[in-house]
């Protein structure tokens, strides 16, 4: 079972990236998908969820960032548009079974990826 995180990058404040989360040995079909993000010297925090029909996310990304998936290529995507500094964090994405309400725990989710660095310069 392995998760493969590419897409990150350097980008300058207003840009944008794509985020992509790709799975080998499972399928994410009826598995909640979600992103989270590890900003340097602070402890990681949610950023994005995909179950079922229904997606999440935390505050300070909503109407910035959209996740979606594609379920015939097993890839979740997270697109990143309006970037700022404060986005500067390793990415990763992470795989479960989780109730909606538990989302945003990253201690839940089984199955995670290797991280993606994303660094956007003021």
């Amino acid at each position: 079972v392995q998760l493969q995180a590419s897409g990150g990058g350097l980008v300058q404040a207003g840009g944008y990236l794509r985020l992509s989360c790709a799975a080998s040995g499972l399928t994410f079909s009826g598995r909640t998908v979600g992103w989270f993000r590890q900003p340097p010297g602070k402890e990681r925090e949610f950023v994005a969820a995909v179950k079922t029909g229904s997606t999440y996310y935390a505050d300070s990304v909503k109407g910035r960032f959209t996740i979606s998936r594609d379920n015939a290529k097993n890839t979740v995507y997270l697109q990143m548009n309006s970037l700022k500094p404060e986005d500067t964090a390793v990415y990763y994405c992470g795989s479960g079974f989780l109730i909606t309400t538990s989302v945003a725990r990253w201690e839940l989710y089984n199955n995670w990826g290797q991280g993606t660095q994303v660094t956007v310069s003021s």
